[in-house]
């Protein structure tokens, strides 16, 4: 049995991280918004959006992944878990 997350494509790995930023924020976020410069996240909220992405899509985050680049946005995660799963997104 293959894990459901193994698969999917860049535009349900956006809306799984904007379901949760939701939740989470209460509001809505287009894929391209710094979340950081929104004041939205702050460090403490990062680690949680770190902790969602591992658990979520399976991957594992350390080293120079950590930076805030990678989790500035729904598009840079996206993109983060994709190349971490070594897939292309298609």
């Amino acid at each position: 049995m293959t894990d459901s997350t193994t698969e999917l494509p860049v535009a349900a790995i956006e809306q799984r991280i904007g379901e949760f930023l939701q939740a989470k924020t209460k509001a809505t976020w287009e894929p391209e918004v710094d979340l950081f410069a929104s004041g939205a996240v702050s460090s403490l909220f990062a680690m949680e959006l770190v902790v969602f992405v591992e658990k979520t899509f399976g991957v594992t985050v350390e080293g120079p992944d950590l930076s805030r680049d990678n989790f500035s946005s729904v598009r840079a995660m996206s993109s983060l878990v994709t190349r971490l799963r070594g897939g292309d997104g298609a």
